[in-house]
């Protein structure tokens, strides 16, 4: 049996007809960003306070795409009478992300978390020389990072948490008791009474 001529072209036209009909599900990007998952990895955000400058990310990273420059401070002591110390003081974090993979080492590695996942994407630039993004970058990313989730309501509380809490537990509780003696009226001491 031989096809019908022009059959081919009546069922191009049926298809295009049906999705003429269908509501549209392009996404206007520039105008409308686009709903991200939570852990999505868009570049990494640098919170400078809780750097330590021990540099496990830089050693850590398979494609040495951290660079970190610091020196060394030295701090008075606490107490008179103790020993100075030294402590590194960061002066240079970058990271070449036109050499970075995305494969999370240096925020697993980093044990000061210093380091965090920022859904921030749209980081491109015009030379490949200016993706190499400095500590103030970073730290502009970092206020982009969603907090963590909420922990589960049937888990124990955290150990940290439950020690902090019964520190200031008794605190209160010492704060308190010497309000009340300091409100207390003194009694007379001794068998002299008011004359």
């Amino acid at each position: 049996m031989s096809p019908v001529p022009g059959s081919g072209l009546a069922k191009g036209l049926a298809v295009t007809l049906r999705t003429m009909t269908k509501k549209t599900v392009t996404e206007q990007y520039p105008e409308h960003q686009p709903e991200l998952p939570p852990r999505t990895r868009g570049v990494i955000g640098l919170f400078e306070e809780n750097c330590t400058v021990c540099m496990l990310c830089a050693r850590e990273c398979p494609d040495w795409c951290i660079y970190i420059d610091s020196h060394k401070e030295t701090v008075p002591p606490a107490v008179e009478g103790g020993r100075e110390r030294s402590r590194n003081v960061l002066d240079r974090f970058a990271i070449d992300f036109s050499l970075c993979m995305y494969c999370g080492i240096c925020i697993e590695v980093c044990p000061f978390d210093a380091l965090f996942w920022s859904p921030e994407f749209e980081y491109a630039e015009t030379d490949i020389h200016e993706l190499t993004h400095e500590r103030d970058k970073l730290r502009d990313w970092m206020w982009t990072v969603p907090a963590p989730p909420a922990l589960d309501p049937a888990a124990e509380e955290p150990k940290e948490i439950a020690t902090a809490r019964k520190a200031a537990e008794k605190l209160a509780a010492a704060q308190e008791a010497e309000a009340a003696a300091a409100a207390s009226p003194e009694a007379p001491s001794g068998p002299e009474g008011p004359a």
